[in-house]
């Protein structure tokens, strides 16, 4: 049951509540609070006795739900004859509404529908819903935008018109005059003319018009105390071109150094955004979001949230298309008083003076990072370490880490930053000498010295400054400072390097205590005293001027606290304070960068993915390739040698360790299994060929070497965009061909026509899509460099010649469409990727503006993404899942049963999801999408905006299967960043478990039934990230799956509800996984893979284990590869853990690509081979030959040992007691005693390089 809000309008955030009015004849529901404040100062005055009754207020915020909406309308509008709708930033924020009060009003003859926009672009889509005239709307809402007591009468005057003509009273009268009363816009306000820099401040004039303006005072005198001139403008929007030219104009001519502003949205729509956004760009000084929380503070200091859906919409998620940073909450929304004429609340914005003295001191280091001179600007590169070994430091993902940071410190020495005189190192793997030459967080280099200690009465002259309530849960854990097990004679260690004003520091530890088992199972473990100390430290002492966290990503974002609108007691707050923050980050990761951005006020420099190429084939897989090749021709010829070649080739299958080759030669081999047999290889064969795999890593500000840039353009290129096909698409269309490159896949036989064509233009024996593919793509890497290249560049003529069809294509005039396209518009933006990265960092360095622009994965499609050097945002949350998301999550559930059930013989009935919010923010919803899908319910889309607005149930008659029962366990970060998603799913939950079906046909119907209502949505604790298994991981203190499956159950026991808010129930999560038959984890594209990164064995590794611990069995493990939407690909996975294994750990091409990086490409193997442990040790699915082929290819082969010895000796060691601890713990079974053995002398031989000093090279 819902309850009755006791004040209407005063209830819009927290549980549902229906709101009820005495009915009146007009009611007015308004998107902004403000203009029921203005009418009723202008109710209130003067003789008003027409309205007395006549008319009811109500902020929209109040009917954000359905049910709210259809309760209001039924029980509030008995004698309304008028509803007047006034909507700030169209009609997908509240279109359901919409559609019922235009029901309504067809309902009853009479009735009248006023829709105004809240701005000018939304006038045509809004007021076409009226019942009134479209120039009479453009009159009414031009009042209400414009404001004022004068403009409000007039606006009164016309809904009193409205009234009389709806009700007969006598011959129909012309409309009032409708004129407007102008105002300057913008329009100064407390101008004063006090020394120091000036700011600008940005506020809504609707503020000014309600008499709203307390808090804009408390805000303009924070400025003044830090010395900063505060130069406000009234503003009735900022997408107006004439309104944003006058802000341009005034603040050049004031010189203002940066700018804050309290206004919602962004200065241009969504999809303009990639285009940039003139305003702010023109200006090129930092924009400050000061954010306003809509919901009283008392409500926000019990919550994790911070902000609530709207409020994160409006002034987080769409300001961050003009790239502004997110600060802190300057202000509530209390009620004021109950107005009885209008029947509601009438609520104030109430200063939060703590958070107005952070966006000030914010804003004075930006403009004291701005006005000081170059060489007195004091910076520091933060590196960040986990796990905490020294073969691991300067984590990042795709990114070339230490020759980042070298060539970041080379430009700021050529830009005349004071770097000391000491001079800086020739290579990055010399810079990772000098930081691993002192203390780092290993505890091997304990007896090392820091760089320096923060001594620890300064630390406690911090400590004692702050809230109680920031201070007990760090005591509680970590005890007081001067009992910290951490504190040393000179207080707390800094761990670092100088380079005179400019500091490379290595992250302190998180403080996860391997001994203390609480620790590794506590999801919201506060951060120890030195990981505080050393950003204390770095404030107070260094005077540090701005702070770059170098690669993706660090842990300070990720500290426990509010998701977005921090308090003074959130970790993330008292870690990084407000000091300038810069985060060069990975493109691909829309969802990690905007934790960074949200939490750690960061200012995201984004950067290209790692080079990217085709795996090939390599070693015996060539080897097989050619057998395979003979074999088909002598059976084609009847040859009588293919016995003897079937014995060869289940020789090298089995010397291969060929997945599934064990079963079929288990069975009674026959010429027909055989046969089957060895289609399976060629197909699998031609999908390793194929792969998509990283070549290298990516270097800040480095293009890739010519042969590597020319090959990412092409993997660009070959993925269709939503007006043009594919590169590959299209070669394919112009050759005449009938498969497609893209979409089809690699291993279909080709039809007899595309073998022709494909012989007659010199492709070798094509039998496989994978061979049309190879050689198209062959030719069209060649036509690309053509393409590309300047007709007097030194390399045109070593490029191999074209054949003659794409000669001519390339001569064309004009050229065709695909080509033009790459030649005018991706090579430019992608070729200007590094100069835009290596300029962004000076411009942060300087105090300037860096540009915004789109985040996502440049391969899937998302070539708007280049260049990079921008601080991207992610996606618009009002507006998911997409259709496009909806098609292919339903698509991949209907492959999955389909799968499920030619494999078990029977229908799937309960399945368990992991979801990320960097993979929703990529694709749009697709993992949710497939989950309706699997329940059986879809999304109902706005006509008009397309934006899902409801769902309904698929009857069974159409679904004709059962509905799966769904466990959805989110990530921290899709819990923050799409609340309203929560809503939907809890809300498809409820519809299914409601239904009236059979037990087999609706397998959560039935359990609710018989058991009560069942959760099906969970995550972390409120407040904290994770899935708990990479600490406990590290620590090794886990003796058997269950431990670990133990381990996650802890980290993941909350339940979640509609309104977001997280119950511990650990219950309810041990009865949803009770039942579950598949772990079913999702990819979105192809720049990385599960071996890449920790989460995939945390969230999928980690869900697997637990239901192992629940229900005593394994489930069946799935993996669903959905880099390309149009040929979507689901397997088990150990089938996808095969595929890594062959086409990158063991592929020389990544291998050398890596050596290529020295320490830093030896990290990336080290973790690749951790992340496949760590996945065994969850699931069982890594068969033991991986184990020994990585051992020989990498610890024992001759070249690659020197490498791993030279270059990185603590990642060879660490290599090596992985590998001896799969044998020990019985993960690598039947492992050869000798091969040990080789691997001991290994360990041996690297532990007395790390004892020497480590690097050799």
């Amino acid at each position: 049951m819902h309850r009755l809000s006791s004040l209407p309008g005063a209830d819009t955030d927290g549980p549902i509540s229906y709101v009820e009015q005495p009915t009146a004849p007009v009611l007015f529901l308004t998107s902004a609070s403000s203009d029921i404040s203005a009418l009723a100062r202008v109710l209130n005055t003067g003789d008003q006795a027409f309205w007395h009754n006549r008319i009811r207020a109500l902020p929209l915020d109040a009917l954000s739900h359905p049910a709210q909406i259809d309760h209001y309308l039924a029980l509030c509008t008995g004698d309304t004859q008028l509803i007047v709708i006034r909507l700030l930033g169209g009609r997908g924020h509240w279109s359901y509404g919409l559609e019922q009060c235009c029901s309504w009003r067809l309902q009853q003859p009479g009735r009248q529908l006023l829709v105004l926009a809240g701005t000018t672009e939304q006038d045509r889509d809004l007021h076409s819903l009226s019942s009134q005239p479209e120039p009479f709307c453009d009159a009414m809402a031009q009042l209400l935008r414009e404001g004022g007591a004068d403009n409000l009468q007039r606006w009164l005057g016309g809904l009193r018109w409205i009234l009389s003509t709806g009700s007969g009273e006598g011959p129909a009268s012309a409309p009032p005059a409708l004129t407007f009363t102008a105002s300057p816009d913008p329009d100064p306000y407390d101008w004063r003319q006090d020394p120091g820099p000036t700011i600008g401040v940005l506020l809504y004039r609707a503020h000014r018009q309600s008499a709203d303006i307390h808090w804009c005072d408390v805000l303009l005198a924070s400025l003044r105390s830090q010395g900063l001139v505060p130069r406000a403008l009234w503003v009735s929007s900022l997408r107006d071109p004439a309104v944003q030219k006058a802000i341009q104009d005034l603040y050049r001519q004031q010189a203002v150094e940066l700018v804050i502003t309290s206004t919602s949205f962004a200065s241009v729509q969504f999809s303009e955004a990639g285009l940039g956004a003139p305003l702010w760009d023109d200006l090129d000084r930092p924009v400050l979001q000061m954010l306003s929380s809509g919901r009283p503070r008392e409500r926000w200091q019990a919550s994790f949230q911070g902000l609530d859906p709207i409020d994160l919409s409006l002034q987080v998620v769409l300001p961050e298309l003009d790239g502004r940073i997110t600060t802190r909450i300057g202000a509530f929304r209390e009620v004021e008083h109950a107005d009885e004429r209008l029947c509601t609340a009438v609520k104030r914005l109430e200063p939060d003076q703590t958070g107005l003295n952070w966006i000030a001191s914010h804003a004075r280091a930006w403009v004291e990072l701005r006005s000081t001179a170059v060489s007195q600007r004091s910076l520091a590169l933060v590196l960040a370490n986990y796990p905490l070994r020294n073969g691991r430091l300067a984590n990042g993902v795709g990114l070339d880490t230490p020759a980042s940071c070298l060539n970041i410190l080379r430009w700021l020495r050529d830009d005349g930053f004071d770097l000391g005189e000491q001079p800086l190192p020739d290579d990055p793997d010399l810079l990772m000498t000098q930081v691993l030459a002192g203390r780092t967080n290993d505890p091997e280099s304990h007896t090392r010295p820091p760089l320096t200690h923060l001594p620890l009465a300064q630390y406690q002259n911090w400590w004692n400054s702050l809230p109680e309530e920031a201070r007990t849960p760090i005591r509680q854990r970590w005890g007081d400072p001067q009992d910290a097990i951490d504190l040393e004679p000179q207080g707390f260690a800094i761990h670092g390097l100088r380079f005179g004003r400019v500091l490379v520091l290595v992250q302190p530890s998180r403080g996860y205590d391997a001994d203390q088992l609480s620790d590794l199972h506590s999801p919201d473990l506060p951060p120890p005293h030195r990981y505080l100390a050393q950003y204390l430290w770095l404030r107070e002492v260094h005077g540090c001027q701005l702070m770059l966290h170098v690669g993706k990503h660090g842990s300070a974002e990720w500290l426990p606290g509010k998701s977005v609108g921090l308090s003074d007691c959130c970790a993330p707050g008292l870690a990084l304070g407000a000091i300038p923050h810069l985060y060069p980050f990975i493109v691909n990761d829309p969802g990690e960068g905007s934790q960074a951005k949200r939490r750690g006020h960061a200012v995201i420099l984004d950067h290209l993915t790692p080079p990217l190429g085709r795996a090939g084939l390599h070693g015996e897989m060539l080897s097989l390739e050619s057998l395979l090749d003979e074999y088909i021709e002598a059976r084609q010829l009847g040859a009588s040698r293919c016995d003897q070649i079937e014995r060869q080739l289940l020789q090298l299958l089995n010397d291969l360790n060929w997945p599934l080759l064990a079963k079929l030669t288990e069975e009674q081999s026959s010429s027909e299994t055989i046969g089957a047999l060895l289609e399976q290889v060629e197909t699998y064969l031609c999908e390793l060929k194929e792969a998509q795999i990283r070549t290298g890593l990516h270097r800040l500000g480095d293009q890739p070497k010519p042969s590597q840039l020319a090959e990412l353009l092409l993997a660009i290129a070959r993925s269709p965009g939503a007006d043009r096909p594919g590169l590959t698409q299209w070669i394919g269309q112009s050759l005449g061909l009938e498969c497609d490159p893209w979409k089809d896949e690699d291993g279909k036989l080709l039809a007899d026509q595309d073998r022709i064509i494909l012989e007659r233009l010199g492709c070798h024996q094509p039998r496989r899509l994978s061979d049309a593919v190879e050689w198209i793509e062959g030719q069209a890497a060649q036509l690309l460099q053509h393409l590309i290249s300047d007709d007097s560049s030194d390399r045109h003529h070593d490029l191999g010649p074209l054949e003659p069809c794409f000669q001519k294509l390339l001569t064309s005039d004009p050229l065709p469409g695909p080509l033009q396209f790459i030649k005018a518009d991706l090579w430019p933006r992608l070729r200007d990727c590094a100069n835009r990265e290596h300029h962004a960092v000076l411009a942060a360095a300087a105090g300037r503006r860096i540009a915004s622009g789109p985040s996502g994965a440049p391969t899937r499609g998302r070539d708007d993404v280049l260049p990079t050097g921008r601080n991207f945002y992610s996606v618009d949350l009002r507006g998911l899942p997409t259709e496009a998301a909806w098609d292919l999550g339903r698509r991949s559930a209907e492959q999955l049963l389909e799968l499920y059930e030619l494999e078990e013989g029977e229908p799937l009935r309960h399945l368990a999801l992991s979801v990320w919010g960097t993979a929703t923010m990529r694709n749009g919803g697709e993992d949710i999408a497939q989950m309706f899908a699997l329940l059986g319910v879809r999304p109902v889309w706005d006509g008009p905006t397309r934006r899902m607005v409801d769902l309904e149930l698929i009857p069974l008659s159409l679904l004709e299967r059962p509905r799966v029962d769904v466990t959805l366990r989110m990530s921290g970060l899709f819990r923050d960043a799409f609340p309203q998603l929560l809503a939907w799913v809890d809300r498809a939950l409820a519809m299914v478990a409601g239904l009236e079906e059979s037990d087999d046909d609706n397998p959560l119907a039935a359990l609710t039934r018989s058991q009560g209502p069942q959760a099906r949505l969970f995550g972390s604790a409120p407040g904290s990230y994770g899935a708990g298994l990479q600490a406990l991981m590290d620590s090794g203190q886990w003796d058997e799956r269950a431990d670990l499956g133990e381990a996650y159950l802890a980290w993941s026991s909350w339940r979640y509800d509609a309104e977001a808010t997280g119950h511990s129930d650990r219950g309810g999560l041990t009865q949803a996984l009770r039942n579950v038959q598949v772990v079913l984890h999702n990819q979105d594209n192809r720049e990385h893979d599960l071996l890449d990164s920790d989460d995939y064995y945390q969230f999928q590794g980690g869900l697997a284990s637990a239901v192992k611990s629940v229900r005593g069995s394994d489930p069946k493990l799935f993996f669903a590869d959905h880099s390309r939407r149009e040929r979507l690909r689901i397997h088990r996975l150990d089938r996808e853990i095969d595929k890594v294994v062959r086409s990158r750990l063991l592929n020389p091409r990544w291998i050398e690509g890596m050596k290529e990086h020295g320490y830093k490409g030896a990290f990336e193997m080290g973790a690749s081979l951790d992340y496949l442990f760590a996945y065994d040790a969850c699931t069982g699915a890594v068969p033991d030959w991986c184990y020994s082929r990585i051992a020989q290819s990498w610890l024992l082969t001759d070249d690659v040992r020197s490498f791993l010895l030279q270059r990185n000796p603590w990642v060879m060691r660490d290599m090596a007691e992985r590998c001896l601890e799969a044998a020990t713990r019985g993960l690598w079974e039947g492992a050869d005693p000798t091969l040990l053995d080789e691997i001991r002398s290994v360990l041996l031989e690297s532990e007395r390089a790390v004892e020497g000093g480590g690097f050799n090279g």
